[in-house]
């Protein structure tokens, strides 16, 4: 059977793709909802489709390939309208980017409650979630583009940022200068790979099949130059990694053909590290070898399934490449696209002999419950993020790292939508920061409220077997109870919108996760569902991990006073065996 996926307009009443439709979200202290609970709901949605932030916003794609905001531009006017019409004790619920039902809840409750893509365990695949899509009765949400808190490339960039500075930790004496990073993908998410590297003192070399994506990154400063050449493209890379020198450059091409040629160069052996960050979760949206760019939606919706399994072959090769430079002793990772198990689909049976990020570089950090915290100013103005960002250095004066990133952030990280900023915090940490801003809002000294939210890439909200959850040490890498868990506590922790997703960032059928999104709007009301859902919500990371038989993790629940009940037996059965 082929499964052909949605086209736009196909039914009446259900728009898709309207290029007339420009969304920007409203700035300043005016607002039209009745609270500023709503009204940064609203925002933020708007803001997620806002055409500097936004992929595709025509199309509703807010990133990676297919992640909508809402389902149908109807959907999305209805979820406006009602956000400017709910109370203070209603929750708006949202099924796959439809608005479907207003229910009276309380004041503690979320103000809006949000579904996207899941799908019952042996339903869970790309080909029944695409007949669902065409008959207009579900979206692929991805992670941050259905919940409302997608913040551009940076969204991601500290997270990146944070894996490559790891990388350095690890193999390059602390540092990427003198090394040549490889990758692909400069879209949404892999747009943030140049910049990251380059902060971290690397060259770099990334592809991309378009040259919109490179010349948008180009544009916003997170990549130096944009080239046609592989000659050229070396050349410069080499040569800036001879000289130890921070430079990043993007080649148009395919990453199934150049990596593999590349291999057969001599060049190959100025590569340091190897990774990928295509949209290879989805195969549609991954361009298999031999289909040129402009005839690349027209070959997927005619065939699907013809088109993936060229897709899968195409991802085979690149896979393989990368295991060849892990061979010749490159630092080799997957960035947690799934490229790996869609080679392998595709028979190439070396996919996994090289590692994940997360359990190569950053889970130690999750072990802490450490992740990522972002925040956005309502106001439009950027004056707004200069003040979080020296009292966020002020509130935590002996983190070196931090300091050095908001630094860096405020030189080089130019504001796309409203603006945002994103830092790494950890258990014990968050709620200090989220209790600040609210300060900040109460006394005036930010122009309006604060959103604060974070990806669902997090220490304790998500499964991911691929990703996230890669190599748990009790195996439990598939268990998805407790991104359960985290929607269930941060709805009674006094979020204001809280959203549980299925495949995002790896693809259908492998991947639950949550996200929760606050306002600090400077009432005591505020004050204290930040303290309580800010402290719970990366409290799950550190009990994910304990669980899990992570000793560091069972250190911190211990220093930073969190309850473990089974920790507690055991010690209680361990003093009375003693005392016996």
């Amino acid at each position: 059977m082929t499964i052909t996926p949605s086209s736009p307009d196909q039914k009446p009443g259900f728009t898709r793709h309207d290029p007339s439709r420009t969304i920007r979200a409203p700035r300043g202290t005016d607002f039209t909802a009745k609270s500023w609970q709503t009204e940064a709901a609203k925002r933020m949605l708007m803001n997620n489709l806002d055409p500097e932030v936004a992929e595709r916003p025509e199309d509703l794609v807010v990133y990676g390939g297919t992640g909508r905001a809402a389902r149908s531009w109807e959907a999305y006017d209805a979820i406006v309208r009602t956000l400017d019409d709910l109370e203070a004790d209603e929750t708006l619920l949202v099924q796959s980017g439809k608005p479907v039902g207003v229910l009276r809840t309380h004041e503690w409750a979320p103000r809006v409650l949000i579904a996207n893509s899941n799908l019952v365990g042996d339903w869970a695949n790309w080909e029944h979630f695409r007949e669902l899509e065409a008959e207009g009765l579900m979206m692929y949400g991805q992670m941050t583009a259905g919940s409302w808190i997608y913040i551009a490339t940076q969204g991601i960039l500290q997270g990146t940022y944070e894996t490559f500075a790891a990388i350095a930790r690890k193999s390059f004496d602390g540092t990427l200068a003198g090394t040549l990073t490889v990758t692909a993908g400069c879209g949404g998410m892999g747009g943030a790979q140049p910049l990251s590297v380059t902060l971290n003192g690397g060259a770099c070399l990334i592809i991309d099949v378009d040259r919109t994506r490179l010349e948008r990154r180009k544009s916003k400063r997170y990549l130096d130059e944009v080239v046609t050449d592989l000659d050229t493209a070396l050349a410069q890379v080499i040569e800036a990694k001879r000289n130890r020198q921070a430079l990043s450059v993007g080649l148009v091409g395919n990453a199934a053909e150049i990596l593999p040629a590349l291999l057969d160069r001599p060049e190959a052996a100025e590569v340091d590290i190897v990774t990928d960050q295509t949209s290879a979760h989805d195969p549609l949206s991954y361009l298999p070898l031999g289909v040129a760019l402009e005839d690349w939606q027209t070959e997927a919706d005619e065939d699907a399934e013809k088109f993936t399994l060229r897709a899968e072959e195409s991802m085979a090769k690149h896979v393989a490449a990368m295991v060849g430079f892990q061979d010749r002793g490159a630092e080799v990772f997957d960035y947690g696209n799934s490229i790996r198990d869609e080679a392998r689909k595709a028979g190439y049976e070396r996919a996994f002999e090289f590692p994940g990020f997360v359990p190569a570089y950053i889970r130690p950090l999750f072990c802490e419950g450490m992740g990522p915290f972002r925040w956005v100013a309502l106001s439009g103005d950027p004056k707004d993020i200069e003040v979080t960002d020296a009292a966020l250095k002020e509130l935590f004066p002996e983190n070196e790292s931090l300091r050095t990133w908001l630094d860096a952030a405020a030189e080089f990280v130019e504001f796309e939508g409203l603006p945002a900023r994103i830092c790494w915090l950890g258990y014990k940490e968050r709620h200090q920061a989220g209790l600040l801003f609210n300060r900040l809002v109460a006394e005036g000294k930010v122009s309006a409220p604060i959103v604060i939210g974070r990806d669902h890439l997090d220490s304790g909200s998500v499964a991911s077997p691929y990703r996230e959850t890669e190599g748990m040490r009790d195996g439990t890498d598939a268990v998805a109870d407790w991104p359960l868990l985290n929607a269930l506590v941060n709805t009674s922790s006094g979020a204001t919108w809280v959203s549980i997703h299925h495949g995002g960032g790896v693809g259908m059928g492998r991947s639950i996760h949550a996200g929760q999104v606050s306002v600090a709007d400077g009432t005591e009301l505020a004050a204290q569902k930040l303290a309580r859902l800010l402290t719970n919500d990366p409290g799950m990371g550190v009990l994910r991990h304990v669980d899990a038989g992570y000793e560091r993790a069972a250190e911190v629940a211990g220093e930073r006073g969190i309850r473990v009940p089974m920790v507690e037996e055991l010690d209680r059965r361990d003093e009375e065996s003693a005392q016996d």
